[in-house]
């Protein structure tokens, strides 16, 4: 098991480029996988597995699991507002990302920490969940109808936040969504730091249209620094997963 972990920062990167490096990083993880079965135990080599923080310029992304009618807008708006619109491989709904969005990308092998993508994502916003904590907010998850959960990180009337109390109306703080083959993640979170909410305006966030949308600049009034919470972030996810950050 390599549980070291190489974090990147990206800055603001087109969301295609963002992707590229990403589709290409997450091959090479699974090429590495494979090629490590036709080797001797002795001979095989670790996988890689990396962490990476960046913005993206206004883009609406609809998972393979959603649908184009919770996009509000059409191309020629969308231009007007500067946004483009990707269409890709993770799962979830609609999603908006822009400047002032704290957008994560782990990339790891979890054959590395545990074969678990339901505890993978569960850890994901775990970490959300205890940064937002360290801003003095009550954050947590909400429970769907029946055993259908909303994915993410939420505020508010509804949330299951460890008997801790929650007010206002149920509001989303963090999306996720993600890709994983071979046990390799891709794609990640993206949480609402300093983020423009007239943009989720333009579409049914994830598909879910009664609550609605905040961020941590917007339940504290007042601008946060990007680096401090993406510190903040990386120091819960090597707790949570036990990385070894390099």
């Amino acid at each position: 098991m390599n549980k070291k972990v190489q974090v990147q920062h990206w800055g603001l990167i087109d969301y295609q480029e963002a992707w590229d490096r990403q589709e290409g990083m997450f091959a090479d993880t699974i090429a590495q996988k494979v090629a490590n079965r036709s080797r001797p135990a002795e001979e095989q080599l670790p996988t890689s597995n990396y962490l990476i923080f960046c913005e993206h310029p206004h883009v609406y992304t609809l998972g393979k699991s959603g649908h184009e009618t919770n996009l509000l807008a059409n191309d020629d708006f969308l231009k007007t507002i500067g946004a483009t619109y990707h269409r890709i491989n993770r799962g979830g709904d609609i999603t908006y990302h822009g400047p002032g969005q704290l957008v994560g990308y782990p990339i790891l092998d979890l054959d590395n920490f545990f074969t678990d993508i339901h505890r993978y994502m569960r850890l994901l916003e775990e970490a959300v969940i205890r940064t937002l904590a360290d801003y003095g907010l009550v954050a947590g998850r909400i429970e769907g109808l029946g055993s259908e959960r909303l994915t993410g990180v939420w505020l508010g009337e509804g949330v299951q936040a460890g008997g801790l109390t929650t007010t206002g109306p149920a509001r989303k703080i963090c999306a996720m969504g993600v890709k994983a083959s071979r046990w390799v993640t891709m794609h990640g979170f993206a949480l609402n730091v300093n983020t423009d909410l007239s943009y989720f305006g333009h579409i049914v966030p994830c598909g879910i249209t009664d609550k609605a949308v905040t961020s941590l600049s917007a339940e504290l009034g007042r601008p946060v620094e990007m680096t401090e919470v993406a510190g903040i972030m990386q120091r819960h996810l090597a707790a949570l997963f036990e990385m070894e950050i390099v």
